[in-house]
């Protein structure tokens, strides 16, 4: 029964790792490191000819390929770019797309802070300050909503996107635009492989950050028993790392502090054995998880409980 419990608890972890292959694209491309997918041709020279981009935009998270409608389009964190019969690039009216009425409605009306577009709503604040400074009605459109209360965020919907207000941000980063374009891709049921990441052709592909995650086969063991640790790293796009190397300290009940070496292996994944032993009724064992690899760290950590 223990064997199968573990090899059960292993495909679960394995799980988080599936994905299916997907093709590059050609020449001509930029490939973007953060998310392992091109954009090239026009929709490259939209994007790059787009000040700040980043921001409003996001990485891509497709190719370019032709949808349902016979319609070539690119999906972005943020947007997504399509290009019709005529040749030109232009952003998918997602606003439009997705907006559903029903927030909190916030009016203001200050004059001063305030202006009104010809859709007859107010842009306010710090969101028309945003606004006006990254392309106004040319890249994001006319407002289609007044502020509103939603997913208990204050946010206001333009045609080609949302902005919101995220207060935990830094000081003059708080408003942002929506990620709105992976939530319409899943909204109209796109094909998911077509987020898959690509190789980069020629080339190593820059791992830009550490992704670590750790499962623990008990949440709750008892005074002497033992445990399985699974260490999980993957790159910023979901891709299994392996060769990662670390170490796990674990923190006993007793006081006592134990490190164990991390190494992990083709999916990813490093199964530590942990030896439980005269440990502390009621009391918690604390683990911290510390990966190095190719100058990046990551770490984590969890615990679990010792039954009465």
């Amino acid at each position: 029964m223990k064997s199968v419990r573990k090899f059960l608890m292993l495909i679960v972890v394995l799980g988080l790792l599936a994905g299916i292959p997907a093709q590059a694209q050609g020449t001509a491309s930029r490939f973007f490191d953060e998310t392992k997918h091109y954009v090239q041709g026009a929709f490259l020279r939209f994007y790059e000819n787009t000040e700040d981009a980043k921001i409003l935009f996001g990485y891509p998270l497709t190719e370019e390929f032709l949808n349902s409608e016979g319609v070539l389009v690119q999906y972005f964190q943020r947007v997504r770019l399509e290009m019709k019969e005529d040749g030109v690039v232009r952003l998918s009216p997602l606003g439009q797309l997705t907006y559903k009425s029903g927030g909190v409605q916030l009016k203001f009306n200050n004059p001063l802070a305030c202006r009104t577009y010809q859709t007859n709503f107010l842009v306010c604040f710090t969101f028309l300050e945003f606004f006006e400074a990254h392309g106004g009605v040319t890249l994001l459109g006319d407002p289609i909503s007044s502020f509103e209360f939603q997913d208990n965020k204050i946010v206001q919907y333009f045609e080609n996107g949302r902005l919101e207000w995220n207060p935990s941000n830094p000081e003059g980063q708080r408003v942002v635009t929506s990620d709105l374009g992976l939530g319409y891709f899943e909204k109209i049921g796109e094909d998911r492989a077509l987020l898959n990441p690509v190789e980069f052709l020629n080339e190593n592909i820059r791992i830009v950050e550490l992704n670590v995650n750790v499962f623990l086969e008990k949440t709750v063991a008892d005074a002497t028993d033992e445990q399985l640790i699974y260490v999980v790293v993957q790159d910023q796009t979901s891709e299994p790392l392996k060769d990662v190397e670390g170490y796990a300290i674990v923190h006993w009940t007793t006081g006592e502090i134990e490190t164990l070496p991390i190494r992990t292996g083709d999916t990813g994944v490093s199964t530590l054995v942990l030896p439980v032993k005269d440990q502390i009724y009621g009391e918690s064992v604390v683990i911290k998880i510390f990966v190095s690899h190719k100058g990046l760290e990551g770490q984590t950590s969890t615990s679990f409980r010792i039954w009465y």
